[in-house]
């Protein structure tokens, strides 16, 4: 907690909540608290982040995945929810390859008797009934196709309505002597107690050892309530809470030890455990199960002031969007799973022609500028909380290139565009603006209307040649002409003046 008293002086309090929160230390014995990690900035917030991002990318993410790019992937969620079997989700990857997707993750569904949300939990062995072939079967298939393989698990959670839970019925945090409470119909597992963790890791192991999986989704879908553990006595339930993250942080360890080569990605029903601790684990969280753009703007954006955009997990969804039913063109849905690891959350069997060569060009788009995007110096410019547009910019360390997004939020129509004044470049420097990821939609000029054009349709319709001091302080026309419209540029050195 931080708060600015009354002599403006800045006071911070910072460790474990004292609520339900108590242990026991007995002679001899040591407590760890956890960690704080904390920078200084002179200059801002935007310098803040830009300290914390490097802080986090150079020494506690894994050192395995430091310097590794996410591979681009599509997951099956949104595409098929918990309908997958061996043949759609073979017919999904045929079709992402086409556009030269590089992953299709296996999500909720595949497991125990898993048809909703109600079942199954705890039951980590595969459904034979949709996957006859089993998972190894499903994945040399998909590796077959020049892709690779990830899947879904929800490790701490158990179902009633579960062959772990008939077996176990102890193993959930529960007051014996009260009715147990779900959340999406389910229960937490105890992970304070070592024969919980046990079983659940070799579980994990088994599967993880079984085919050639690239990639782990490790999801987290409600909160802790009835913080009990029947492992523990009465006088030491306020050690429960702290006990179940150190089992969780115990299970990730040895798991990521045991398979370092597989990418984990962790989750808590989207950004709900987005934290310095699980990034130790996993690289990358994803950021919101909300996967609308225009949200997306402030999610994203205000995850940024702390975590780097490597971190943040970040994908195209079909539209209307499913949470919100909102419409985004796909090059504002583009460009804003370019802000984070860039994936996927569609059914490409019914993509147009179309929208698979648009697909294909942002794919490769991404793949080009994807070390700039993930490892450049981040330049927030405007903020969607504050104005009606979001935008920011990543920059190179020696300051030669830039890429710059912009997603307007809503647009009255009449109000004049704003300038768009960039930062983080040479001042001394001239500059080459070239738009990416042009628009399809302009406005008739004869009836007022927005339409559809067959044409490319940019912003300025060339290079423009701009000096560093002319472009953070002048700044570059953006036109939008609708709700959710967008712009993308690349900006490089030509020579110095």
């Amino acid at each position: 907690m931080a708060e600015v008293s009354e002599n403006r002086r800045l006071r911070v309090n910072m460790g474990i909540n004292p609520e339900d929160f108590s242990w026991i230390l007995e002679r001899h014995d040591a407590f760890h608290c956890p960690e704080v990690i904390m920078t200084y900035s002179a200059c801002g917030l935007g310098d803040m982040s830009r300290d914390l991002h490097r802080l986090m990318r150079m020494q506690l993410m894994p050192k395995r995945w430091r310097e590794e790019l996410c591979p681009i992937l599509i997951n099956t969620w949104e595409a098929q929810y918990f309908n997958v079997n061996h043949e759609n989700v073979i017919e999904l990857a045929r079709e992402a390859s086409k556009a030269d997707i590089e992953m299709i993750v296996l999500d909720d569904g595949w497991f125990g008797e898993r048809n909703d949300a109600s079942s199954s939990l705890g039951d980590w062995y595969v459904n034979k009934a949709k996957f006859p072939f089993g998972i190894e079967g499903l994945a040399r298939e998909i590796e077959a196709l020049g892709m690779k393989f990830g899947i879904w698990l929800e490790p701490e959670m158990v179902n009633y309505d579960s062959q772990l839970h008939r077996n176990h019925p102890d193993w959930s945090l529960h007051v014996p002597t009260r009715h147990r409470t779900t959340g999406r119909n389910q229960f937490v597992l105890d992970f304070s107690r070592k024969d919980v963790r046990e079983y659940i890791f070799q579980q994990l192991y088994e599967l993880l050892r079984s085919a050639p999986i690239s990639y782990v989704k490790w999801d987290m879908n409600r909160h802790l309530t009835e913080v009990f553990s029947q492992h523990l006595a009465p006088d030491r339930q306020g050690e429960v809470a702290h006990r179940f993250i150190m089992g969780v942080y115990e299970v990730l360890g040895r798991i990521t030890t045991a398979f370092p080569d597989i990418l984990f990605e962790t989750c808590s029903g989207g950004g709900g455990r987005f934290d310095a601790g699980m990034l130790y684990y996993s690289p990358q969280i994803w950021t919101s199960d909300n996967t609308d753009a225009v949200s997306r703007a402030f999610i994203q954006y205000g995850t940024s002031l702390v975590y780097p955009v490597r971190s943040m997990g970040a994908h195209i969804s079909t539209v209307p969007n499913h949470q919100t039913y909102r419409m985004a063109t796909l090059k504002t849905r583009t460009i804003m799973a370019m802000m984070g690891t860039f994936g996927f959350e569609m059914d490409p069997r019914h993509w147009t022609e179309e929208e698979m060569l648009e697909v294909r060009a942002s794919v490769s788009m991404y793949k080009r500028f994807a070390k700039l995007i993930n490892y450049g110096d981040l330049f927030r410019l405007w903020s969607p909380f504050d104005s009606d547009s979001m935008a920011w910019m990543h920059v190179a360390p020696d300051k030669q290139e830039a890429i710059v997004f912009a997603v307007n939020i809503r647009r009255e129509v009449g109000r004049l565009n704003p300038l768009l004044q960039l930062g983080g470049l040479a001042p001394n420097m001239m500059y080459s603006v070239e738009e990416l990821l042009p628009g399809t939609l302009a406005r008739n000029m004869q009836t007022g209307t927005i339409e559809k054009t067959a044409q490319a349709v940019y912003q300025y319709g060339r290079v423009l040649a701009v000096s560093g001091t002319s472009l953070m302080n002048a700044g570059i026309p953006i036109k939008f002409i609708f709700d959710s419209d967008s712009a993308c540029f690349h900006v490089y050195a030509r020579a110095s003046f």
